[in-house]
């Protein structure tokens, strides 16, 4: 089925990682031209370009800094002439299990700036670019998490941080992006367990891996082509074009419950 994504402009925030760069590649089948963002080290996204076979741009920014928000997509425009699409995939997680009551301040603003208020100005520099170039579709998926869903003891402030972005974020957004395009869509994925370098030390632990699949249905760890196809179908008007507002967990029926208590 054509997702009709064909020379349509991508932006991917946190293209360096491990769901990004799987994600820019999916587009990239599907014949998009890409703006990757990285934070500090652009060499992953210089190795991956020339393996695309599309044209692309690698940006370096960091989200939390509005002015480098703004520079961002200026210069994506100095290389293409619109955006049509923002994938909202950059944030951090703290591996440190921190209850709440010990939580220091400046990690919970450290997350939900890297996290939170990295999407807030993205999705504003897009809808600004909306607003200066109309068109009838346009579309921002963002990627959020099961913590969103579940929460996640230890890590009260990535849940937050998700949870705004999946509920506030995507279902206030929804309702004011058809105001710049009226065919305009917004949508959430939620990862759950997915094998990247951020989690490989995590999944490397066999405890945690049956620990994390008694809640699943599937019993099956995400690889991050899972996660990508998600996102490269909700972009597509052609395949989603009716679908805004959606939060879709990518993560084998996760439940917050054991479902598998044989596993533990």
């Amino acid at each position: 089925m054509d997702s009709a994504l064909r020379d349509k402009c991508v932006l991917i925030t946190g293209a360096s990682g491990g769901i990004g760069q799987v994600t820019a590649a999916a587009f990239a089948e599907e014949g998009a031209r890409l703006v990757l963002h990285c934070h500090t080290h652009p060499e992953p996204l210089q190795e991956l370009q020339p393996r695309l076979g599309v044209p692309s741009v690698a940006l370096a920014a960091d989200l939390r800094d509005e002015g480098q928000v703004d520079r961002l997509f200026a210069d994506a425009l100095h290389t293409f002439p619109r955006i049509d699409a923002v994938v909202v995939n950059a944030g951090i997680w703290n591996p440190a299990s921190v209850p709440l009551w010990e939580m220091s301040a400046a990690q919970w603003h450290e997350t939900l700036e890297a996290d939170l208020t990295s999407a807030f100005l993205t999705c504003r520099a897009f809808l600004r670019h909306l607003a200066a170039v109309p068109r009838e579709t346009a579309s921002i998926v963002l990627v959020a998490s099961t913590a969103a869903l579940f929460g996640e003891a230890d890590h009260a402030d990535y849940s937050a941080a998700k949870a705004a972005m999946a509920y506030g974020l995507t279902r206030t957004l929804k309702n004011e992006i058809v105001r710049l395009a009226p065919r305009g869509r917004v949508n959430c994925v939620c990862p759950g367990w997915v094998r990247t370098p951020m989690s490989a030390d995590g999944l490397a632990d066999e405890r945690v891996v049956r620990r994390v699949q008694a809640t699943m249905a599937l019993q099956k760890i995400a690889e991050p082509e899972d996660v990508a196809r998600a996102i490269v179908f909700l972009t597509s008007d052609a395949l989603a074009g009716h679908i805004s507002g959606a939060i879709v967990p990518i993560a084998g029926g996760m439940e917050g419950r054991v479902l598998h208590p044989e596993l533990l």
